[in-house]
């Protein structure tokens, strides 16, 4: 879990970004400030630090995917195979079930 000073960096930050702003430590203690927010001070160092030289908009948009889009890519490809796999797998259990009953070890004998 997040701690107050994290996120209150994190609000900041994209209050900034958001305002068409660059995130730089000066501006993110003078909003935490205005906030009335008491933090240590080494957070807003490395929030800028962190967001020097990323673009803020892929990164909100892309919080879930994974590192790249290959890689997204690739896990969309390989669903196919996985459901019908467990479209087998599903089927071999049921079969177990049934050879379970015939033996007399159903659960409601």
């Amino acid at each position: 879990m997040a701690s107050t000073s994290e996120l209150a960096c994190i609000y900041n930050a994209l209050i900034l970004h958001h305002n068409d702003v660059t995130v730089t430590e000066g501006k993110l203690n003078a909003l935490i400030k205005t906030a009335g927010v008491t933090i240590e001070p080494f957070w807003p160092r490395l929030f800028a630090k962190a967001l020097a030289n990323i673009d803020v908009n892929s990164l909100i948009c892309n919080v879930g995917a994974g590192s790249s889009a290959p890689a997204a890519a690739a896990v969309v490809s390989t669903t196919a195979p996985v459901a019908a796999g467990e479209k087998k797998e599903e089927k071999k259990q049921e079969e177990s079930e049934e050879s379970d009953d015939d033996m007399g070890f159903g659960l409601y004998s």
